[in-house]
């Protein structure tokens, strides 16, 4: 992987993957608050093809409410984006966001404390699909 993604490959369909990790995010406390289609965007915007991608916006009520009272700033790296993305071979990948590495660049303890326990959780819902 990378430093700023956590993941897997699934062994599900795209759409099921989607439904999946929402429903997983949703059970230790996140909510998806916007959904853009990449390649629907891509096709309208540049007539080009590609491979199922969605970007999830998902947010934690109570974890986003610390951080931006922590530092105020910090709305520019809300919220946590998970992808769902179908590679051309035609694997499902689900990745996430790393709140250490993102959210470390604040460095602020406050914030680094609240991205440590937004990863946990992360990695939870990650783990269950």
């Amino acid at each position: 992987m990378n430093t700023y993604v956590i993941g897997k490959k699934v062994a599900l369909g795209f759409a099921e993957a989607e439904q999946r990790i929402t429903e997983e995010l949703g059970k230790v406390g996140f909510g998806i608050l916007t959904e853009i289609d990449v390649a629907a965007t891509m096709k309208k915007k540049l007539g080009v093809e590609m491979p199922p991608y969605r970007i999830l916006g998902a947010c934690n009520p109570h974890f986003a409410h610390q951080a931006i009272g922590a530092e105020p700033q910090i709305g520019a790296l809300l919220p946590c984006n998970a992808v769902v993305r179908q590679d051309a071979g035609g694997a499902v990948h689900i990745e996430l966001m790393d709140p250490n590495a993102v959210l470390g660049l604040v460095g602020r303890p406050e914030v680094t404390a609240v991205a440590a326990q937004v990863r946990q959780r992360l990695e939870q819902a990650l783990a269950a699909v």
